[in-house]
């Protein structure tokens, strides 16, 4: 029979669990919960790293953790300190024996780790004043005057960019570690921090399994914050502030979770199929670590049946120095919808390549939908093995990047989404169904002939073969996509395919691909040779019924299209308390142009990996729901939202 355990502030480890006598922990009653049980946490602060025991048996018998309704439950990867002495002026240090820590010292650890490209000596600790995270400094001596910085370099772009919050810049904190004590020195301010909430990183996570196969978890309600989460990249061990860590069927839903030194939610690897030996052994590319690690996925048990298939939902994550959702190989199967999440990797304390709002490797039938992805430096970045994944009714604004699909073969489709970024799409990948979208940003696209990535039978992780992204075999319809005066466009000039850089809006990045595959065959078969004809050729492209506007431009064979060069929507994304609008003009003759319903029939299937565009079950997918879920006419207007009409839209698209 189900039972429902209860933990509360004012219980005992040594009592019943029951209502009227209450754990104290939420790890007590994780120790005794079996498949089927609830535990119900109620309103308070839990300072504790919940490591659940037991695995639930199927999504009917799972064992729920659960806020208790109407109530505040916190849990946090932080202590409060309140020992501090003042050193000089507003500076003020605490000493604490490195036995507080235990075996994990996150003033000692370093971020660290494959495709780390920038730290300069930062560690997993911080320090926070009534809630908000300080600055490490790389000396004693900044500790005295700091500087409130204005603007920061965003390392992938090689650009300047304003710092999220001016005023946050100012505080800071410089950490010493010797065999016996931590010293934690702090830059308070005005603030006196005996006075004031202060909290410091002190665990890895907040909740987490110790040890991997714990299936069927749901968490459900909580506010979870300040954990010394580690650099999270594919190669390594990706341990996030909440996550399955290697496990079948979580939910984590209704939650607000914040403030991970790294990563938040974790849907990745384990460390038993790599830890970071690229850095580590310098002796071979992490590319060459990573296919690696697919292999020794596959003998650990990487399968549909084992991993994967979790459902992230209705969450709010924010303020995260990597991702706000990473995972590699363990994120299979899952759906991500319906989350808010902004501010990731704004702090910019350090930088690598592994940074996003959501930050995927080997999405196999993935669903990310319905999300408010904002203020990030990166908004979406799926890398390898994006086979199955659908992209779909997203909103995306204010992120120094969008969407970024790299080194992937395909099928995907992205359809339906708002994308407004300066940059909106880096397109490094083959076999893609851009459907329907609103882009207003510059979109690059590239050919990748030096990484041959996996793909595999559909709907399964077996490994069908290997193939560099040879450029093309994307398809773009009923899009509308819109220049601005920030980015470079041709304008009416003639140019040649090799003179095509990232500078460009629109679908011309494909100028000279050929439209058929009977036309690339062709062509690819017109001399002698095998492997390099196919590295010359670009793939055929499907692209038609797009419109064009404000310099933004177009594939030269499109045969349906709308273009005014000269027309400026006058787009805005505008914020009114928790909902979101979309602000913009379309021309008079806006509806003249309809898009049709694509699906699995019309679509056809992605060359190389020789398979169809389907759901996850393999039944036929129908790209028919806009952005608000609306059901399309046979014939609608391009864009995303079916109700766009010529004119001036204003049109709520979240909350």
């Amino acid at each position: 029979m189900a039972l429902d355990y209860h933990v509360a502030k004012n219980g005992s480890d040594l009592a019943e669990g029951t209502k009227k006598n209450p754990f104290l922990t939420i790890n007590k009653a994780a120790s005794v919960a079996q498949a089927g049980d609830t535990i119900i946490v109620h309103e308070g602060e839990y300072r504790e790293w919940v490591k659940p025991k037991f695995a639930g048996l199927s999504e009917y018998r799972r064992i729920t953790y659960q806020a208790a309704e109407g109530e505040k439950v916190v849990i946090k990867g932080s202590e409060q300190i309140q020992d501090w002495e003042q050193v000089e002026g507003t500076v003020w240090k605490v000493v604490l024996p490195n036995e507080f820590f235990g075996d994990y010292n996150p003033y000692k650890e370093e971020i660290f780790g494959d495709w780390v490209v920038y730290n300069p000596g930062r560690h997993l600790g911080d320090v926070y004043l009534n809630g908000m995270s300080f600055y490490e400094t790389e000396t004693f001596e900044q500790l005295r005057n700091p500087e409130v910085k204005t603007e920061v370099l965003d390392h992938w772009t090689e650009t300047v960019v304003p710092v999220h919050n001016e005023e946050q810049t100012k505080y800071v904190w410089y950490a010493e570690v010797d065999d016996c004590n931590t010293t934690i020195y702090a830059n308070f301010h005005g603030s006196n921090p005996n006075e004031e909430l202060v909290e410091i990183n002190v665990r890895k996570a907040c909740f987490y399994p110790g040890k991997i196969g714990v299936n069927y978890i749901t968490v459900k309600g909580f506010e979870m914050a300040q954990a010394a989460t580690p650099w999270t990249p594919p190669t390594a061990d990706q341990p996030g502030l909440i996550g399955p860590h290697w496990s079948k069927g979580w939910i984590i839903e209704d939650n607000i979770i914040h403030d991970a030194k790294c990563s938040a939610i974790s849907i990745g690897k384990e460390a038993s199929t790599g830890h970071n030996a690229r850095t580590i052994r310098k002796d071979k590319p992490g590319y060459q670590y990573q296919l690696e690690a697919v292999f020794s996925a596959k003998q650990i048990g990487w399968s549909k049946e084992k991993i994967g298939s979790h459902i992230i939902r209705n969450n709010t994550i924010y303020d995260c120095g990597q991702n706000g959702v990473v995972g590699h190989l363990g994120c299979v199967f899952s759906e991500i919808y319906n989350n808010h999440i902004y501010n990731i990797a704004l702090k910019r304390e350090f930088y690598g390549h592994e940074i996003a709002g959501i930050k995927l490797h080997a999405a196999i039938d993935v669903q990310i939908h319905d999300n408010r992805i904002h203020d990030c430096s990166l908004g979406t970045w799926l890398d390898w093995q994006t086979q199955g994944t659908r992209v779909s009714r997203n909103l995306f604004y204010r992120n120094n990047r969008d969407l970024f699909v790299e080194v992937s073969s395909g099928p995907y489709i992205v359809d339906n989404n708002i994308l407004t970024a300066d940059y909106a799409l880096d397109n490094h990948a083959q076999g893609g169904a851009y459907i329907n979208n609103l882009i207003r940003g510059k979109m690059v696209h590239k050919e990748m002939l030096d990484r041959a990535t996996p793909y595999h039978v559909p709907h399964s992780t077996e490994v069908a073969g290997f193939a560099p992204v040879y450029g093309g075999d994307d398809r773009f319809y009923n899009n509308i996509f819109i220049g601005d005066d920030t980015i470079k466009t041709t304008g009416l000039k003639t140019i040649l395919p090799t003179e095509i850089t990232n500078e460009y809006v629109g679908t011309i990045h494909f100028k000279g691909y050929t439209t058929s595959l009977e036309e690339y065959i062709e062509i690819v078969n017109q001399e002698d040779g095998d492997h390099h004809r196919f590295h010359q050729i670009g793939q055929p492209v499907y692209i038609n019924r797009n419109a064009y506007y404000n310099g933004a431009e177009s594939f030269e064979r499109e045969t349906e299209r709308v273009i005014a060069n000269d027309f400026n929507p006058e787009i805005n994304i505008i914020e009114e308390g928790n909902a979101v609008y979309l602000s913009i003009e379309l021309p008079e003759d806006f509806e003249s142009l309809l898009g049709d319903i694509h699906s699995t029939k019309t679509l056809g299937k992605a060359r190389i990996v020789d398979a169809d565009f389907e759901n996850p079950d393999g039944s036929e997918v129908v790209v028919d729901k806009d952005l608000l879920g609306e059901q399309r006419e046979e014939k609608s207007v391009l864009g995303p939202i079916a109700n766009l009409q010529a004119g001036k839209n204003y049109i709520k698209v979240w909350g």
